[in-house]
């Protein structure tokens, strides 16, 4: 079972671990990569796949947006209510699915474990094929972690395959970079669950580079490639940092996140140069503001994860594919982005 209360637990690590700093500050044109990354001519559309390397073979293709479960389930930040919040996901799902956007990001952490099982049902009756599962192990120091040591994640994961109704996942990544036992035995546990079948492919969330490198090197040596390392990136934050729901066009001045949802501790009056940009592309585009945004990152090579808790939500976020911003629209983006910083507990990356 999953361990009750880590949704609360993580709750407070990011009330406690805010990645931003008091006063914003911009990214240096000098220091950044080109205004965008993708190749001339390639505009992903919802029928683009991108290959993660897998073993013996047996690669994962995803799509080029990734769907957040996080609030599925998930009462420590995002209040979920089952009689008010279940059909609005299956209403979002079903447009989902209708294009093909099924790889879906959840954690054992995630409403400890339900989002998983609403995952679960989500995936009924629809072919193995047809939908791509992320989840992750939290490394917490509970008794499992602490006594299995190298065979925690694999234990874990058994526990996540009964939620999901699965005998695999595609991606199982390591939910950041706060276990106790070394790298190299966390790689050791995570090549067992490739090995085993039991995973398709394995990754990291949250670790900063130097950390990433060395857990590479680490799977290397049991012959398992690192596929993904999972770290947030936006318009205001250029370095790979978390900030859910700031770009969404919902928030302003006046109307502020609840303090618990917030990933970055500015005020919305530091972002308004930012929103204003977005909206008058926005407007041009004839799309939505969190879909200028998440083609933004699109074009800079980055692969997407939305949050998507009802059917409006997946629509705006679908109108970020098929089509690329110029790249004066991305000089006038940059020209308000902001750099931010790493967190000291969760988010090293």
């Amino acid at each position: 079972m999953a361990t009750p209360g880590t949704q609360y637990m993580m709750q407070a690590c990011l009330a406690a671990d805010m990645s931003s700093s008091p006063h914003p500050k911009p990214v240096d044109p000098y220091l950044s990569d080109p205004v965008s990354m993708l190749p001339p001519g390639l505009t992903p559309d919802s029928n683009s796949r991108i290959t993660l390397r897998g073993v013996s073979g047996k690669d994962v293709l995803i799509p080029c947006l990734s769907i957040g479960a996080w609030s599925w389930g998930d009462k420590a930040t995002f209040d979920y209510n089952p009689t008010r919040d279940l059909p609005r996901i299956h209403a979002a799902w079903a447009k989902l699915k209708a294009v093909g956007l099924t790889f879906v990001d959840t954690a054992q952490s995630y409403g400890d474990g339900e989002s998983e099982r609403i995952c679960g049902i989500l995936f009924r009756d629809m072919p193995r094929d047809s939908f791509v599962v992320q989840t992750k192990w939290l490394s917490t120091p509970d008794i499992t972690n602490t006594v299995l040591q190298s065979g925690g994640p694999k234990s874990k994961l058994k526990d996540s395959l009964v939620r999901l109704q699965l005998d695999y996942v595609d991606i199982y990544l390591v939910q950041g970079p706060i276990h106790p036992s070394k790298i190299s035995i966390v790689a050791k546990g995570m090549a067992g669950c490739v090995k085993s079948g039991m995973a398709r492919a394995v990754g990291v969330a949250n670790y900063d580079t130097n950390e990433m490198i060395k857990m590479a090197d680490e799977l290397a040596k049991h012959d398992v490639p690192l596929s993904v390392c999972q770290c947030e990136y936006s318009v205001v934050r250029r370095l790979p940092e978390v900030t859910e729901g700031r770009l969404s066009g919902k928030y302003s001045t006046f109307n502020e996140p609840q303090q618990r949802r917030r990933f970055s501790s500015y005020p919305m009056r530091m972002l308004e140069p930012t929103i204003n940009v977005l909206k008058s592309i926005a407007e041009e585009r004839h799309v939505s503001v969190p879909a200028v945004a998440l083609n933004y990152s699109i074009n800079k090579g980055v692969l997407p994860l939305v949050g998507v808790r009802d059917a409006g939500q997946a629509e705006q976020d679908m109108q970020a594919l098929g089509w690329r911003l110029t790249e004066d629209e991305i000089k006038q983006i940059e020209g308000v982005s902001l750099q931010g910083r790493r967190s000291s507990f969760m988010q090293h990356g």
